[in-house]
């Protein structure tokens, strides 16, 4: 994966008034890393959810077929 450098940093970094603010490169690929690894994270979270809810109705299935 390359890192991205200049302008195309800064155009992936946004201070809170809007505009791109402007730190080392260093900083705002560390603020861009940060900021993809929580949207990871995020999105591996509502798949652990739905896995356990597909876990959760297996099981109740199997209850039921074993009932029977």
């Amino acid at each position: 994966m390359s890192l991205l450098q200049g302008q195309e940093l800064e155009k992936r970094t946004w201070s809170s008034s809007g505009r791109a603010s402007r730190a080392s490169d260093y900083e705002l690929q560390r603020r861009v890393q940060e900021a993809e690894r929580s949207l990871r994270e995020s999105r591996l979270w509502i798949l652990a959810i739905i896995s356990a809810i597909a876990s959760v109705l297996s099981a109740v299935a199997a209850i039921i077929a074993v009932s029977r």
